[in-house]
């Protein structure tokens, strides 16, 4: 179990990153997720000074494309250091297991190769999106399911996944296989586009492994009171 909850760095630029940051002690160290708005924004070189400060880092940019090209992408991603990343379930075994061995070749020497895990299906979805859009005939935890036995199969290390689907993800994976759920709100918070939440005591025992925040915690007044309201709540601290 992780017992920070990772807090989704969704931020447009390192400014207002650097503004959110100054609100939380220099030595609390955190564990944060760069997506895609500032990865792109501004590169890797985002991931290099959260490193330099001490932080641990979700790398969440959801690669999904042929296995060549995401094995190469994963070499790269591998030398920055981060302790997590992820692809698409949906890019099939073979790509899955291509961006495993792509971050175990890029790792440096002496140091710890990333773990990998599959976005199943988006905690933005609901089961009749995911029926008409994508034209799957089955029910929605039928479909996470068999994504995150592709996962395992493939030699990951877990999936993003709803926290109300984590109980039955181990049961068809195993106990140490890591269910990370994103869609994480405190009790009395607007739950936002996330379809399926659930509160972090809650995400805690019906089995998540690791929890990811955004807004809670970084559309605050006090997110540094929040962040350890929400942590204490995850590892069972009254």
């Amino acid at each position: 179990m992780i017992d920070r909850p990772i807090i989704a760095l969704d931020f447009p630029s390192r400014k207002e990153i650097e503004v959110f940051l100054e609100k939380f002690p220099k030595e609390e160290k955190l564990f944060v997720k760069v997506g895609m708005e500032i990865f792109y924004q501004e590169g890797p070189e985002i991931v290099r000074w959260l490193k330099e400060l001490g932080h641990d880092i979700f790398l969440d940019l959801k690669l999904h494309d042929i296995p060549n090209t995401v094995s190469r992408a994963m070499e790269r991603i591998a030398q920055l250091g981060v302790a997590i990343t992820n692809v698409h379930a949906a890019g099939g075994i073979e790509m899955m297991e291509a961006a495993k061995a792509g971050l175990v070749k890029g790792t440096p020497i002496g140091e710890k190769t990333p773990q990998l895990i599959a976005v199943t299906q988006l905690t933005s979805t609901s089961q009749e999106q995911m029926q008409q859009d994508q034209l799957l005939a089955v029910t929605l935890e039928e479909s996470v399911l068999h994504y995150a036995q592709c996962t395992e199969k493939a030699g990951l290390a877990g999936v993003v996944c709803s926290a109300l689907e984590a109980k039955n993800i181990h049961q068809a994976t195993s106990d140490t296989f890591m269910c990370l759920t994103p869609g994480i709100r405190p009790s009395g918070t607007e739950v936002g586009d996330q379809k399926r939440v659930v509160t972090p005591a809650l995400a805690k025992e019906i089995g998540s492994n690791a929890i990811v925040v955004g807004r809670p915690i970084t559309q605050v007044s006090q997110p540094y009171k929040t962040y350890l309201a929400i942590k204490n709540e995850w590892n069972g601290v009254v």
